[in-house]
């Protein structure tokens, strides 16, 4: 093992103070005037901490364009980047997990009705889902003062499709003590355009939810960057 601390300065490697002045100003802004790669430099320093990680952090933003992309990006997809093996892919994963998690904590822990903080509510279905590469369906359950109680992915698909049963809809938003619920997929072109499937199928649920007195409060259609919402655009 080298011992990095009983070298003099000339004999250290140059990466060594690039990463002591990266962490410097990480503690100074708290990274808010960090671009992408430089942030990922500072989570693969973690898991590779005797090598120079500013290349391999380009070669990430190269691949997947933004700090986001590479975050959502799969184990097996990173794990093509040369010089991300499965500790630097489990790191970065690490993060999305953390953040997936405060998102849904800031949601589930309000008092106030969901309706009230819906840009939290998008912006946790846009992270939960926006960079899947096959379609997921979601229920997002709600009690009678329109809090988040819960929420299940009941179904997932192809790279283009996802079935939708409007029974089984039902049947868990009734098991969950729901009365209300929220309903997201994903749509991995990036075109958040409902098809004809999509919308006859949100009227099924929706009538047979009138029938047990719940509530469908919206249907989302989410991408990376769009959003598409059944009622704001008159469909529900």
């Amino acid at each position: 093992m080298i011992d990095y601390n009983n070298m003099t300065t000339e004999e250290k490697p140059d990466y060594l103070g690039h990463r002591k002045r990266l962490r410097e100003r990480f503690i100074l802004g708290e990274g808010k005037d960090m671009p992408d790669y430089e942030l990922l430099e500072l989570l693969l320093m973690i898991a590779i901490p005797r090598r120079d990680v500013k290349p391999i952090a380009k070669r990430l933003i190269k691949k997947f364009g933004c700090f986001a992309g590479v975050i959502n990006a799969s184990i097996e997809d990173l794990q093509q980047i040369e010089g991300i093996k499965e500790t630097s892919a489990t790191v970065l994963k690490i993060v999305k997990a953390a953040a997936l998690r405060m998102s849904w904590q800031n949601l589930s822990s309000s008092d106030a009705p969901v309706i009230s903080n819906w840009d939290t509510m998008v912006d946790y279905c846009r992270s939960s889902m926006g960079y899947l590469d096959i379609e997921e369906f979601h229920i997002i359950f709600l009690n009678s003062k329109l809090q988040v109680i819960g929420e299940e992915v009941q179904q997932r698909g192809t790279i283009n499709q996802v079935a939708i049963h409007p029974r089984e809809v039902i049947k868990s938003a009734i098991n969950k003590g729901a009365t209300a619920i929220i309903l997201a997929h994903n749509h991995p072109s990036g075109d958040v355009t409902p098809s004809k499937a999509d919308l006859h199928v949100t009227k099924q649920i929706k009538e047979a939810a009138n029938l047990v007195n719940i509530e469908l409060i919206d249907h989302l259609i989410i991408s990376k960057n769009l959003v598409y919402g059944f009622k704001d655009h008159g469909a529900l």
